[in-house]
């Protein structure tokens, strides 16, 4: 079998998927973080890249909807994250950062 450079690429986008899914499950990694999204977004981008190359329908539909998916976790995340950053100490209720 003759790999190319796109066959690496989308390989290690499953290994990101997986490892996301393997760090889920063991409780390593929280789904509502931003590396649980990132290594989803990345390994998804990987995956249609090789595709592009190599194409395959359904894998192609799968991915692009993992991808989407992913970037809306991002979102969700960084928004999250916007929220408790404008929050200063002062601004936050006695006893709150505990």
């Amino acid at each position: 079998m003759n790999h190319q450079w796109h066959d690496l690429v989308g390989s290690a986008g499953v290994v990101l998927i997986l490892a996301a899914y393997l760090l889920l499950q063991l409780k390593r990694l929280n789904s509502e973080t931003l590396k649980f999204s990132l290594l989803n977004a990345a390994g998804a981008a990987m995956i249609i890249t090789s595709l592009v190359h190599d194409f395959n329908f359904s894998a192609f539909i799968i991915e692009v909807f993992w991808l989407a998916i992913s970037l809306l976790g991002l979102v969700r995340s960084l928004r999250k994250r916007a929220r408790y950053s404008d929050q200063t100490p002062s601004s936050l209720p006695p006893g709150s950062l505990k």
